[in-house]
């Protein structure tokens, strides 16, 4: 095992003690949104949206968002308690473990928690006969790679905080909006042309789209080409910051 792994390892120490606080969660949430949005929302739409039904489209669309979600959970207040409050990463770099070590080690465990929220959302979605192309199956690999490019930059972020009041800001003026705008509950062709601009500037669309054409079994074409070599930008970019943010707070 490399020494990420032992760092992964102690993560997933961790969740077994804790997982039955989630677990519920997991399965919940989707099936929940899935009658509010999908049920309740789609109701009310009565055409279909780029020749599919709303409860169809919105799925790929919410199993994205949650991707991005469970990532920005991971990424902030767990982050921001091993460096202020539990100083884990402290005790960390004490023993022979490098920063790559520790930021690759939480960034698998954070993927690792994605994966589980996307497959069960997944299989929610397959309850209710949304799913309907065989690509479904890259449907856990885009959530890993978008969990990864949300994960990446806003641990970076958190890095370079103090006190969980900046993580309050990071959700109000960034979260939200990419939540919002980013094609997840309507085409991003009914925003203004600057708020579908600052959409394609950010990465959860992406992966909505990507997801969208995988689980409606559309073909992506060059587009699909571009979305994935973005995401990736926003990966190596974001774990370049988070590695020059862990230096500094722990070996400078």
């Amino acid at each position: 095992m490399t020494s990420a792994a032992y760092v992964l390892e102690y993560h997933l120490v961790n969740y077994r003690r804790t997982w039955r606080s989630s677990a519920l969660s997991t399965l919940v949430l989707p099936l929940l949104t899935m009658l509010g949005f999908g049920l309740g929302v789609g109701g009310y739409v009565q055409t279909d949206i780029d020749g599919a039904a709303y409860l169809d489209w919105i799925v790929p669309g919410l199993i994205a968002s949650t991707a991005a979600q469970t990532a920005l959970g991971e990424a902030t207040w767990p982050v921001l308690s091993s460096f202020e409050w539990m100083k884990t990463y402290f005790a960390q770099a004490a023993a022979p473990l490098r920063v790559a070590d520790i930021l690759g080690g939480h960034l698998a465990f954070m993927l690792f928690r994605v994966l589980l929220g996307s497959t069960a959302f997944l299989l929610v979605a397959a309850c209710f006969g949304t799913l309907h192309s065989p690509a479904v199956v890259a449907v856990p690999p885009l959530a890993a790679l978008i969990g990864l490019s949300v994960a990446a930059p806003v641990v970076a972020y958190t890095a370079s905080i103090r006190s969980d009041s900046y993580l309050a800001i990071l959700f109000r003026f960034a979260v939200l909006p990419m939540s919002l705008f980013s094609g997840v509950f309507f085409p991003i062709e009914s925003l203004p042309p600057l708020l579908r601009w600052v959409a394609y500037a950010l990465p959860l669309w992406h992966g909505v789209d990507l997801t969208r054409a995988a689980t409606l079994g559309l073909n992506p074409g060059v587009a699909g080409l571009w979305h994935v070599l973005y995401l990736l930008a926003w990966c190596a970019a974001g774990c370049f910051l988070a590695h020059w943010r862990y230096q500094r707070r722990l070996v400078f």
